[in-house]
């Protein structure tokens, strides 16, 4: 596995070990996709829980570690768009939601824990997006709406497989739910 020269050795030795530990104890409803060129650039899926409004969801985000690391937790970056109280338009979560008690013990998994249980339930005490920590606070029904019609038109897993894969099947009818999820979105 190549890694870049500048890269501290510790930190390097440490997400080996905890990409190894995931290896062995995967993450319910998350699955890495590990850059073989560049470890402190780390990717993974997380899979929406049902009874939010992220069901059926497929968001993949971006861990960006530092030579910091693990004294101090990567960046993380929704790289799906996402209507959420945590995550910014650009798609950065919220750092003190990660930050937060960390010590080094935490670690990858925790990280990755933290972001499943964001979308479970946002912490409104970081709130990177106004609209949507106002609208969860005000129009719970609103919020909840706007954030499924988000998740259906850009986290569809049938759009994006677990392999990463786009959907083949375009036909008439799938390619006409798609414009009405881009006019229902154009109109929030």
């Amino acid at each position: 596995m190549p890694v870049e020269e500048t890269h501290s050795p510790d930190a390097v030795r440490q997400i080996i070990r905890e990409l190894h530990y995931l290896y062995v104890h995967p993450i319910q409803d998350v699955r890495i996709i590990i850059n073989e060129n560049n470890l402190f650039d780390l990717q993974a899926w997380i899979y929406g829980s049902t009874g939010t409004p992220y069901a059926n969801g497929a968001f993949r985000v971006k861990l960006a570690f530092t030579n910091e690391f693990p004294r101090v937790p990567p960046k993380c970056y929704f790289l799906t768009k996402i209507f959420h109280p945590n995550i910014s338009l650009t798609g950065e979560v919220c750092g003190s939601t990660l930050n937060h008690g960390w010590h080094p013990d935490l670690g990858i998994s925790h990280v990755l824990m933290t972001l499943r249980s964001l979308l479970i339930q946002p912490n409104l005490e970081s709130v990177m997006n106004e609209e949507a920590g106002e609208l969860f606070l005000d129009n719970y029904e609103d919020y909840a709406k706007r954030a499924k019609i988000m998740t259906e038109f850009y986290a569809c897993r049938t759009s994006y497989s677990e392999e990463g894969v786009g959907s083949r099947k375009r036909g008439g009818e799938a390619k006409e739910k798609r414009w009405e999820k881009k006019r229902a979105i154009k109109r929030l």
